[in-house]
């Protein structure tokens, strides 16, 4: 089959590429910024790729057109679909007929995690010879891409709730059909789509009914939002996870950090070491144990499993380091999300300072909805520097205080930044933590502030 991808250069619609090429589709592709490194991976495979939208794009002989879900009215190439009468469908609804079907899939769904917890299940489901495909929003470290076409039944997916297409805006998650099911957790996001959390739960709620009878949900049981989801109808079994209580699967911590903790489940208890830190990935790992392990993987094999998990780009991830300064990338960008990074850094360096750095990027957070939350969740940081730019739509000044500056300029960002981490008093000190924060590129800060300080590193 040819296939064209409008918005090819996505995490989501770029593993839709890769994974229509290992299936033996010929595949081209065209996107408003098609840059490396997801423009390189897509060219290595042998996509034909184009930079920008033209109609003369899509080949006169193309059997399928694969609109992505950024892509609205008003495309030329998606108008010219229309107008010519084309055969398109989305990339949801692709996979779900030519990826997914006949397949056990294991979907991880939530507000928070689902990045991480997939890439967990699939290492699992690998390290103990599964060898499943995956689809996955990040680039999980132990596999170095994120998505594949795998060698079983069992395919491991990254279930989103933001919707399809222009043309279908139900959740994308519900053309999955799971056989097994994570509940991470559910808080109000994408305040773009959704205009409560009434609306998401009910999203989440035609998730659930999609799942047959001997299918099995796993839910956190510290979420009261999906209570309420799940009260809604429930047909299948349901196996609840959460920080010792009485859930079904229950954790406990060795330390402040959580890079040790115990899991118990139906009286067997094992313990995992590794490399990430706080609550929240410990959850998450709890969650991605339980469903590795509804698939058929023994509690003690899936902990061996997680000692060797090496993360997810961009979660925590650290970029520079020397012993002054060290640099961390993280993609939160949700209060919750936020709060849990700085906390889980800051058990692990107790009173070392802490820089956090915090683009509002995602459409949520530009129109303010969380805006009562922010101060919270950064608190936990000792210097806060928030970026606003001409798309935020409400007063950051808000958050203003005597440990936070706001900046509309990412190069005086950058400056006062360095100014700060590498002044004279600082330089015998303990190392400085700058955790840079964002769901997107933050105008390549990242990288400036890099070759920054690697320029005027001091030994």
């Amino acid at each position: 089959m040819k296939l064209h991808i409008i918005g090819i250069c996505g995490t989501f619609m770029g593993g839709v590429a890769r994974l229509a090429k290992e299936s033996g589709h010929q595949v081209s592709g065209s996107d408003a910024n098609a840059y490396p490194p997801m423009s390189t991976q897509l060219e290595s495979l042998g996509v034909d790729l184009m930079e920008g939208y033209r109609a003369e794009n899509i080949a006169a002989d193309v059997d399928l057109v694969v609109v992505g879900n950024s892509i609205s009215r008003g495309n030329p190439e998606l108008e010219s679909v229309l107008n010519k009468g084309l055969a398109y469908t989305s990339g949801a609804q692709w996979l779900s007929e030519h990826i997914l079907a006949n397949r056990w899939v294991v979907a991880i769904a939530g507000t928070h995690g689902k990045t991480t917890t997939s890439a967990m299940v699939a290492w699992i489901l690998e390290h103990c010879g599964y060898e499943p495909g995956f689809l996955i929003g990040g680039v999980p470290a132990n596999f170095g891409e994120s998505a594949r076409l795998g060698n079983s039944d069992f395919f491991v997916i990254e279930a989103d709730e933001y919707d399809t297409s222009f043309a279908d805006k139900r959740s994308k998650f519900i053309h999955y059909r799971p056989r097994t099911l994570v509940l991470n957790n559910l808080e109000f996001d994408h305040a773009d789509i959704f205009a409560n959390i009434g609306e998401i739960q009910k999203q989440f709620h035609h998730l659930v009914r999609t799942l047959p009878s001997t299918g099995l949900i796993i839910h956190n049981s510290h979420s009261a939002y999906l209570d309420e989801t799940l009260e809604m109808g429930c047909w299948s079994e349901q196996q609840s996870f959460a920080a010792n209580d009485n859930s079904d699967w229950s954790v406990r911590s060795h330390n402040p950090e959580c890079s040790e903790f115990s899991v118990s489940f139906d009286g067997k208890e094992a313990t995992v070491q590794w490399s990430l830190i706080g609550q929240h990935n410990m959850l998450n790992g709890l969650a991605a144990i339980a469903a590795s392990h509804h698939v058929g993987v023994e509690l003690q094999h899936a902990v061996e499993a997680l000692g060797q998990f090496k993360s997810v780009k961009r979660r925590l991830e650290t970029i520079y380091s020397d012993a002054h300064t060290i640099v961390y990338d993280d993609f939160a960008h949700h209060p919750t999300a936020i709060k849990g990074t700085i906390d889980a850094l800051r058990a692990k360096v107790g009173t070392q300072r802490i820089i956090a750095v915090l683009e509002p990027r995602s459409n949520t957070m530009k129109q303010g909805v969380h805006k009562h939350l922010l101060a919270d969740s950064l608190s936990g940081a000792d210097t806060t520097y928030l970026y606003a730019d001409a798309k935020v739509q409400w007063s950051i000044d808000e958050l203003t205080g005597e440990s936070t500056a706001v900046f509309s300029d990412t190069n005086a960002l950058l400056d006062h930044l360095l100014d700060h981490a590498l002044k004279p008093n600082n330089l015998n000190a303990k190392p400085t933590h700058i955790l840079i924060m964002s769901n997107g590129g933050f105008e390549g800060l990242h990288l400036k502030l890099v070759n920054q300080l690697t320029s005027r590193k001091i030994t």
